[in-house]
């Protein structure tokens, strides 16, 4: 399991600010404390003037515990935003910008989306964008996000042809959104591609959080949670009583199930609360018998979650 930190500098959507840095910091210190090797981040998190205050946040954190623990830090798996004026090699530079934010060299970098679906063109540079990177040294392996069981095989075979690895996929993926990354899930076996599990928890509807339309966040999660609020209770239910017979909580349960899944989820924590919620899923596995049973309720959903808009084919 990894940490993602959307969240960390992103105000719409997760009410980010300045004063959560104190506990974010303690966050951090836990989470890798407790084993966690892996921190998901993204050069386009932070909205507004806090752009790229995800990477600045974790460049800080990692140094001071270093600093603290001799030297211990943890893989950065970062995200190039696909923006329309990267269309050179250029993509260096924002490798060499990332890097600076996180006061270090970038482990994994990423697409962070495909743009086949808008800008087909750009697809060929981004690729070569990744070879560039990985031969030149400044990721030590790359990666892609939101990409589809076709253009995985696309992307992999121009790499392979290039003498590159493709270590990882990034795909929203949890019992609200089993299909497409169940279809990614047998490409990337298939191919040695690690699988990485972003919003295990629904966007936080799969938290037990959230039981009726007056309990609901504010901001754009409370307006799509309060059209599925209702649907989900069977499955919410269903995660209830695996997580009672466990001595677990309902959020643990799902994470769980992702990793049952022989997938690396990377739930966001904002919060220590969160961040020892999310260790708790950690350490032990769910029963064959217990996945059948929340991969049944979960397909009795009506909807699942709709899909990154950058998701491919």
């Amino acid at each position: 399991m990894g940490i993602g930190t959307w969240s960390w500098g992103n105000q719409l959507l997760w009410g980010y600010n300045e004063e959560m840095d104190d506990e974010l910091q303690q966050v951090f210190n836990l989470c890798v404390s407790k084993g966690i090797r892996l921190f998901d981040t993204g050069d386009s998190y932070g909205t507004g003037r806090l752009n790229g205050q995800s990477e600045k946040l974790l460049g800080k954190f990692m140094e001071e515990y270093a600093r603290q623990n001799g030297g211990v830090y943890p893989n950065i798996g970062t995200k190039f935003a696909s923006y329309p004026w990267r269309l050179t090699v250029g993509r260096n530079k924002a490798c060499d910008e990332s890097a600076e934010r996180l006061r270090r060299p970038v482990d994994i970098g990423q697409i962070h989306w495909s743009t086949a679906n808008y800008f087909p063109w750009q697809e060929r540079v981004l690729w070569e964008s990744l070879v560039s990177l990985y031969k030149s040294g400044r990721c030590r392996a790359v990666g892609v996000s939101n990409y589809g069981p076709q253009q995985l095989r696309k992307i992999h075979a121009f790499l392979q042809d290039n003498g590159v690895p493709l270590a990882s996929n990034q795909i929203q993926y949890s019992l609200l959104s089993r299909t497409v990354g169940e279809e990614v899930k047998e490409v990337c076996d298939e191919l040695g591609i690690a699988m990485i599990a972003y919003s295990p928890l629904g966007l936080g509807l799969l938290s037990g959080r959230y039981q009726s339309k007056d309990d609901l966040p504010k901001g754009p999660r409370g307006f799509v949670f309060r059209e599925r609020v209702e649907e989900v209770a069977p499955l919410l239910e269903c995660l209830r009583e695996v997580a009672d017979q466990r001595g677990k909580t309902i959020a643990q349960v799902a994470i769980n199930w992702c990793l049952c899944k022989d997938t690396i989820p990377i739930p966001g924590a904002k919060s220590l609360k969160q961040a020892e919620e999310n260790l708790g899923a950690v350490g032990w596995r769910l029963t064959m018998s217990e996945v059948e049973v929340l991969d049944l309720a979960a397909k009795r959903v009506p909807r699942e979650l709709v899909q990154n808009i950058f998701q491919t084919k």
